[in-house]
């Protein structure tokens, strides 16, 4: 089930670039800029090095996005991202846009019932 739940994410990923790809494109072409640049830093669920690196990648890979560092604690807690966003038209939908990425990310990686193991 997680290889289908895999194929999930990459395609959903696939179409979240080309979508990016367009807003951004028609910004560029089109009078007058719309973007809202904000950095936001967003707590991880994910905790393998796969996990990290596989959303750090994504939020990279996807136009008007960009990971910029990670926090990592040295009491050994959950590691944070910086993402930077060039279309972050408030905090909390940025936000929102990199949980349900991660939550994408996660039910490929751990399975569907992956969210009770946060209880």
């Amino acid at each position: 089930m997680r290889a289908w739940w895999g194929l999930v994410y990459i395609l959903w990923l696939l179409l979240e670039v080309l979508k990016q790809a367009a807003q951004l494109a028609w910004d560029v072409i089109t009078p007058g800029l719309r973007v809202s640049p904000s950095i936001v830093e967003f707590p991880l669920h994910a905790s393998t090095r796969l996990e990290v690196a596989a959303i750090e990648s994504s939020i990279t890979v996807t136009p008007g996005t960009l990971t910029l560092g990670i926090y990592d604690p040295p009491n050994g807690g959950p590691k944070s991202l910086f993402v930077h966003f060039l279309y972050a038209h408030t905090h909390e939908a940025a936000i929102a846009e990199l949980e349900h990425m991660e939550r994408l990310l996660l039910r490929a990686t751990r399975g569907r019932g992956w969210e009770e193991d946060l209880s």
